[in-house]
């Protein structure tokens, strides 16, 4: 496939697939979207002090970035587990410059870290924020009662309809704990569908700029 980088509506960065005509983060703000979707109603949205997260499309690694950050900022331990079946190259990060957009020096080498290290191996980047990657398809996932929190940031259902079936998030539910979330950009009423088949209670959010709404899955008992 054909990358190449682009400037979204709000200054930063992100990578255009050609052949699909798809981004990896909206092309009205990459990173307006990544904090509006993950942490304003995913992150901070969940009041417990410790909190493990996955991330479902690690991509560009910036949705973990910005999370590094508001963990530190809040003293919040985080442990990430980022899963990506298709890694980006270190020179397309090199020029997405993210560390440079969120004026984010002090974590420049956890960035690069987190992208330089090898997969299936936890490291701990900051104080509160530790790490692991896993380059694996997404229906390979077979975690349980693992994560409070599920960041699903896949290719559209557009170009990748199977990612956003019944079978996939039957096993976010099962991957999640008890009272656990999932958040993502997607507001698409079949993806809806799918969430709610397997147990999911889905909420409709306001969604981030250029985009109406956006979903939050609930794994409630009962």
């Amino acid at each position: 496939m054909i990358r190449k980088i682009i400037t979204t509506g709000d200054g930063s960065k992100t990578i255009q697939v050609q052949d699909w005509n798809e981004q990896y983060h909206s092309i009205h703000g990459a990173v307006n979207e990544a904090y509006h979707v993950f942490i304003d109603k995913g992150f901070s949205y969940l009041t417990n002090e410790a909190i493990s997260i996955l991330e479902i499309g690690f991509g560009t690694g910036l949705n973990a970035l910005i999370t590094l950050i508001e963990a530190e900022k809040n003293s919040r331990l985080v442990h990430y587990t980022g899963i990506e079946a298709y890694p980006i190259t270190i020179e397309e990060i090199l020029q997405l410059d993210y560390i440079a957009t969120l004026k984010a020096e002090a974590f420049s080498n956890a960035f690069s870290e987190m992208h330089r290290s090898a997969w299936e191996n936890k490291i701990r980047l900051t104080p509160h924020f530790s790490f692991s990657k896993q380059k694996k398809d997404f229906l390979d996932i077979s975690e349980n009662n693992l994560y409070n929190l599920i960041y699903f940031d896949a290719f559209g259902a557009r170009v990748q309809p199977e990612l956003w079936t019944e079978i996939i998030f039957e096993k976010m539910y099962n991957a999640l704990t008890e009272n656990g979330v999932l958040v993502t950009y997607s507001a698409k009423g079949s993806v809806r569908r799918a969430m709610q088949s397997v147990g999911f209670v889905v909420e409709r959010l306001p969604g981030p700029p250029g985009k109406r709404e956006m979903l939050r899955a609930l794994k409630v008992s009962g």
